[in-house]
């Protein structure tokens, strides 16, 4: 249940996941994205509004629209996907996860898709176990 967070809870929310978020509309069109300022994959303010494909590299849309056609038909409700990005000191390769969620009312109408991109390179090194107030 979330009725009781308002706007400023649900924005703070969206800014502090560790996740770059991009939402996309039924119409295919971005309708928002949080950590405007920090993303690996920038979003300049006029991406806002603008139809989906306007915003991906041309070596990924046929995938990204295949995974969108698949949420509409209900054929699929998420995608995923990695790729190496030279990020880290000296232009050192990580590893960057990209996933995709349809996001559907309660009666499974598409209401659009979530995009979530996120560094995972620190996730890949972890070890054994800390337990927490370790």
């Amino acid at each position: 249940m979330f009725d009781r967070m308002n706007d400023r809870v649900v924005k703070a929310l969206l800014e502090t996941v560790p996740y770059e978020l991009t939402v996309i509309d039924h119409n295919d069109e971005v309708i928002g994205w949080n950590q405007h300022e920090t993303r690996l994959f920038k979003r300049p303010m006029g991406s806002m509004g603008i139809n989906f494909r306007q915003c991906h590299p041309k070596e990924s849309l046929p995938k990204v629209e295949a995974i969108v056609n698949e949420f509409r038909e209900k054929k699929r409700d998420k995608g995923r996907f990695w790729i190496q990005l030279p990020l880290g000191p000296g232009g050192q390769k990580q590893m960057i996860l990209i996933e995709f969620f349809a996001l559907r009312d309660e009666t499974g109408k598409y209401l659009g898709c979530l995009e979530c991109t996120r560094n995972v390179e620190d996730i890949r090194q972890l070890q054994g176990e800390q337990r927490l107030m370790s």
